[in-house]
């Protein structure tokens, strides 16, 4: 492992709680329930370029809504367009991730989600402070059940492994020059 005289990523509760996803070992996914992520630019050209991929793996409520109106919607979050949801359910989830099933066949997972769902549960404050989103935490509430700190014994550190690096690798390519 590298050593870093300073780390580009600070955790404000990271490193002294508990997490682990539970999906398909108890959960349906339902972070991705009515998810409406804000989508980048550059995050939307890659789901867009590989649209014709995605679209044979789509729900047929999903599929309808994409050839009728797009990914996309107006709505706006941060200033970003948000994703659609159909028939409440993210508009690429079909028994999860479309994108992330996409992506890990060539070898990323997060190659086409947008960085708000790589990122779950990790969160990130104006000041540049990573936090994950727990029940009680800077006023958290969403009740999901991988978000409640009793839920497990796992270190959050260790079941985040995964989304603190990719975190860490957006916060180095969004560091200035030195």
């Amino acid at each position: 492992m590298p050593i870093r005289s300073l780390p580009l990523v600070t955790f404000e509760n990271v490193h002294s709680t508990t997490f682990e996803c539970t999906y398909g070992r108890g959960c349906p996914g339902l972070c991705c329930t009515n998810g409406r992520p804000p989508v980048e630019p550059e995050e939307a050209a890659r789901i867009e370029k590989v649209l014709p991929r995605v679209l044979p793996e789509l729900r047929p409520e999903a599929l309808r809504i994409v050839a009728r109106e797009g990914f996309a919607s107006r709505r706006r979050n941060m200033g970003r367009p948000m994703l659609r949801v159909a028939n409440g359910w993210c508009i690429f989830f079909n028994r999860g991730c479309v994108l992330q099933r996409l992506g890990s066949e060539e070898g990323d997972p997060d190659r086409y989600k947008p960085s708000t769902c790589a990122l779950f549960p990790l969160e990130r404050i104006k000041d540049g402070t990573w936090y994950l989103r727990q029940w009680g935490h800077r006023g958290e509430e969403w009740l999901l059940p991988c978000l409640n700190p009793q839920a497990s014994t796992r270190p959050a550190a260790e079941g985040l492994a995964a989304e603190i690096a990719l975190a860490e690798r957006l916060t180095a390519n969004n560091e200035p020059d030195a």
